[in-house]
């Protein structure tokens, strides 16, 4: 199908370029002390807030492909929904209708699992434990381990990864607790023998992305692969061991850990011919890993090979095909808009840290590697710092502005999208004093960014994928509980315009979301709306 583009009869943009500027996890929550944005000194985002151009959009639920309303907003669907310009079913939703119709169940695939379990192999369940249904759900996990146990599969091992981060930030045993006491039923009801076998944080073990430090899988890989690692009787006792040890640790930071038995032995290594299921339905943490069950020759980290049939709850990255065995199908996002605007031969970049990287690529680009047109586009990844994001809240966020600046000036791009990932990555660490510097500096490199859209004679637009930030903590039995997790609340949209004369004005739309971006992108470039695309935020006269 060709992709065309209609331009608008009345309005054709700017001379300058523009700007799409997203403050990860920077919402507009309740103004009061448990919000950081609120508390922060920000002179630049409360100017625009005052502007005429301004208004609020839902970034969670339903607005953006999850199941309902109570399902907060991520990184991942919020870009898909910015770059695709409508809302397709996501990773938490196509598993919960999977599973529900019990399609996961009739295919070769999980029928090829049972067999080899049945022949005496392990089965082993990796993933996220958690029920903040960003990266996973651990109700999918309930219903495998099930099904595991009706086709009696005599033996299962499970790999947990604690959050800490998508859930309350010392939560761990909440969800270990019942998970021991299921694998026991099903164990002692069918005879079977079913036990968690080692685990860990997610920062440290397993689950790093883009990239940024491939330590983090590789302690995972001795833990679940090698058992290598502090040696427990039980999840619940490493966990609370390493409580009493550090009161102020959080969970997603717990080193890794092995099980073992009366004899000091690993309960559940992972060896060649076992089945090895990433129950995570979100891609971006999960790739690296899989990459090490797939990869022979992976030069990443000392690795020694084992020959297992590794499965993912969805293929976390479609181009290049990772992993090659997956249970559900991801959603087929197409003609996004940065699709259009190549067809159009509309020049443009994208530009944020590691940790957000591929979310402006990736992810924006509707789950697709790579460039769509090398020829047209500039893709520039700053690296993050390893280190633990209160530590450095500043992040990469004033190279990115100089960068950003840099590719502004060559007046060779139409159009440009970054991200600045401080108030999501900060956020979620739940240290007050460091997402504050965070949302400063965000606010700092913001107003340094339209001093030069200004000089270009360009357009910005302001907005976030989700809010993080916005809420630090909450009040529990008049207790502060600490909140890393992303927040419900709406994000601001916010369009600079220093040329503007009324061409075009806001819409009295009811709830717009995230999707409605797209649409306002392309009439600020002087397009008209692409039909199937979700409404404009703007009418143009």
């Amino acid at each position: 199908m060709a992709l065309r583009l209609q331009k608008l009869p009345h309005f054709q943009g700017r001379k300058g370029p523009l700007l799409l500027i997203i403050m990860d996890g920077i919402g507009l929550g309740k103004n009061d002390n448990s919000n950081a944005v609120y508390l922060a000194k920000t002179p630049v985002l409360d100017k625009l807030m005052q502007g005429k151009l301004v208004t609020r959009l839902k970034a969670h639920g339903t607005a953006v492909g999850l199941p309902s309303d109570d399902d907060m907003g991520n990184s991942e669907v919020g870009h898909n929904a910015i770059g695709a310009g409508r809302i397709f079913s996501q990773g938490a939703k196509l598993v919960d209708q999977s599973l529900q119709s019990g399609s996961l169940f009739e295919s070769d695939l999980w029928a090829r699992i049972v067999a080899r379990g049945k022949q005496g192999k392990t089965i082993h369940f990796l993933g996220l434990l958690s029920d903040g249904n960003v990266h996973s759900h651990i109700n999918h996990l309930f219903a495998l381990l099930r099904a595991c146990a009706k086709n009696k599969v005599p033996r299962v091992r499970l790999h947990v990864l604690l959050d800490g981060r998508d859930v309350a930030e010392r939560s761990a045993i909440d969800y270990i607790k019942p998970i021991e006491d299921l694998l026991r039923d099903l164990s002692n009801s069918g005879q079977l023998d079913y036990r968690i076998a080692s685990g860990g944080g997610r920062m440290v073990t397993t689950m790093d992305r883009y990239n940024a430090d491939w330590r983090v899988v590789e302690r995972g890989w001795n833990a679940h692969v090698c058992g290598i690692g502090r040696p427990f009787a039980s999840a619940t006792g490493a966990v609370q061991t390493y409580y009493d040890e550090n009161p102020s640790i959080t969970d997603q930071y717990l080193d890794s850990f092995v099980i073992v038995d009366g004899n000091g032995e690993p309960v559940g290594r992972i060896e060649n011919d076992d089945v090895v299921i990433n129950f995570n339905f979100r891609g971006d943490r999960a790739i690296e890993i899989s990459r090490a069950f797939e990869e022979k020759e992976l030069n990443e980290f000392p690795h020694q090979f084992v020959d297992v049939l590794y499965v993912g709850m969805m293929q976390y990255d479609g181009d290049l095909h990772i992993p090659k065995n997956f249970l559900v199908n991801p959603p087929e996002i197409d003609r996004t808009v940065s699709q259009y605007l190549c067809a159009d031969g509309v020049t443009s970049f994208a530009i944020s840290e590691t940790q957000k990287f591929g979310h402006v690529t990736y992810f924006w680009n509707g789950n697709r590697s790579g460039y769509i047109d090398p020829a047209l586009e500039t893709y520039i990844e700053i690296p993050s710092d390893k280190i633990e994001f209160d530590k450095a809240p500043r992040m990469k966020a004033y190279e990115i502005t100089d960068k950003t600046i840099e590719l502004l000036r060559t007046n060779r791009y139409r159009f440009g999208r970054i991200n600045f990932a401080n108030g999501d990555m900060v956020g979620h660490t739940g240290v007050m004093e460091a997402a504050i510097v965070a949302v400063e500096t965000v606010d700092t490199c913001v107003g340094k960014l339209l001093q030069a859209i200004k000089e270009l004679d360009g357009i910005a637009v302001i907005t976030a994928d989700h809010g993080n930030a916005d809420v630090m903590f909450v009040e529990k039995n008049n207790h502060k509980e600490i909140k890393t997790a992303h927040s419900l609340n709406p994000v601001p949209f916010i369009i600079y315009d220093p040329q503007y004369q009324n061409e075009y004005t806001l819409t009295s739309m009811q709830q717009p979301g995230l999707t409605n971006i797209a649409a306002t992108l392309l009439n600020l470039l002087g397009y008209t709306k692409v039909p199937d695309y979700d409404d404009s935020l703007i009418a143009v006269k």
